[in-house]
């Protein structure tokens, strides 16, 4: 009988007992699956230095407790549920067509002065830090954005006027 065909004979015998171990554990089922095969993968790792196969089953019941604490480490496992998702109001979308139109005229600005504006008003970089960034004098920064503000206006035109403009229901 090969390493393979030992191993297999052990999980096919273990398996079960070892999965009720896990959901006493951690009492969820599909956790205790995911453990389950996770000291079955590293048992299978160590399986050709396993010289005392008599206390095969302590030794599996030891990775098996290991998994289970390094599970309750992990960050994703602090959350726990509530019985009651509480009523929160959901936050309201604003703007999305006001943004799209934006993005689509800072689109049209030379890279430059867009980068300009965007370090400027997005980032909210003073005009010495924006400077510093592009490697150009606090002069060129502030004709930059002078200049970038002015190729936006133009490229947005009255686009954003119109999208503020009531629809339907007003006044004729």
């Amino acid at each position: 009988m090969t390493d393979q065909d030992d191993f297999t004979s052990y999980y096919t015998a273990r398996a079960a007992q070892l999965r009720n171990t896990a959901f006493l554990l951690c009492g969820d089922w599909h956790l205790a699956e995911d453990l389950t095969q996770t000291t079955f993968i590293k048992l299978y790792r160590a399986w050709s230095r396993v010289e005392r196969h008599d206390v095969l089953d302590q030794y599996t019941r030891r990775i098996l407790l290991r998994a289970f604490l390094d599970e309750r480490r992990r960050p994703w496992r602090r959350e726990r549920p509530q019985p009651e998702t509480p009523d929160m109001p959901l936050p309201e979308v604003t703007g999305t067509e006001e943004r799209q139109v934006l993005r689509a005229g800072l689109m049209l600005v030379p890279p430059r002065r867009r980068a300009v504006l965007v370090l400027r008003f997005w980032a909210d970089l003073s005009i010495d830090q924006v400077a510093e960034i592009l490697g150009c004098t606090p002069g060129t920064v502030k004709s930059q954005t002078t200049r970038g503000l002015q190729d936006l206006r133009c490229a947005l035109g009255d686009a954003l006027e119109d999208l503020k403009r009531p629809t339907g229901g007003g006044r004729r």
